[in-house]
């Protein structure tokens, strides 16, 4: 997390948000998919988050960097099935970035990773499934203020991810659009995934959408700010600006 800083202040970022996973493998009281099994490959990729490591973690990071704005988040994964795990950390903690994600969904009565849909599913069926539970998610959690990278899988396309069609689900991503700009919320431009085109991004205007924020999803130090000149030339071609001050989402 200090490197990341540095590599920050040295991109000329004025913030950095870190926005650890917060994933879960089985379900607890108030979780919609309590009962069901997480498929072993998903299960082994999730670690525990250690909050009060984690929040002491930042607030070294802050002390260290005075000049750099650091936001304290988490990435909230499937919050529409673990509602009651997910608040039992999010509600009643001041974080300063909530971003919700889909990097599992429930299919055949276990709970598997997105990319895994390829080894069930054709790549076109795959997508439109993904794309279904991205809407039940957005209509089933307020929990989180940013939607992350809504079409996940797309980095995993079996093809090659050059081969994905973002023109082929223009109605799923549209309608997942509408649902989150009807709650007032955000959406990712993701750096890691493949970048959203512009015509994407202009759906997501058209729907009533009214932000973006930018996440390079980093992981490592050295991908912070990751492409970011580009998602910026992206966003102001679909007609989004900078927004009140240099912290701010840009709005449309």
């Amino acid at each position: 997390m200090m490197r990341t800083c540095e590599q920050a202040i040295a991109n000329g970022l004025p913030a950095v948000a870190f926005t650890e996973h917060l994933e879960f493998t089985s379900g607890g009281d108030g979780d919609a998919i309590i009962g069901v099994a997480a498929d072993a490959r998903w299960w082994s990729r999730i670690k525990l988050l250690d909050v009060p490591g984690y929040l002491a973690a930042i607030s070294e990071c802050r002390e260290r960097f005075p000049d750099l704005r650091i936001l304290a988040g988490v990435e909230a994964g499937e919050v529409h099935l673990f509602a009651g795990s997910a608040a039992a950390i999010i509600r009643g903690r001041d974080w300063d970035r909530v971003l919700g994600s889909l990097h599992a969904v429930p299919y055949q009565g276990r709970l598997i990773a997105a990319d895994a849909l390829f080894s069930h599913l054709p790549e076109d069926a795959a997508m439109r499934y993904y794309f279904e539970e991205l809407l039940l998610l957005i209509e089933g959690s307020d929990m989180f203020e940013v939607l992350a990278h809504p079409d996940f899988p797309r980095r995993y396309w079996p093809s090659g991810p050059h081969r994905y069609q973002e023109k082929l689900y223009e109605e799923e991503y549209r309608t997942a659009f509408r649902a989150l700009a009807a709650s007032g919320r955000v959406l990712e431009i993701n750096t890691k995934s493949p970048l959203s085109s512009v015509e994407l991004v202009s759906w997501w205007r058209e729907a009533g959408g009214r932000a973006v924020s930018f996440g390079s999803d980093a992981h490592f130090p050295d991908r912070v700010g990751a492409r970011f000149k580009q998602a910026v030339d992206i966003v102001e071609a679909a007609g989004f600006r900078p927004g009140r001050d240099q912290f701010d989402f840009w709005r449309a």
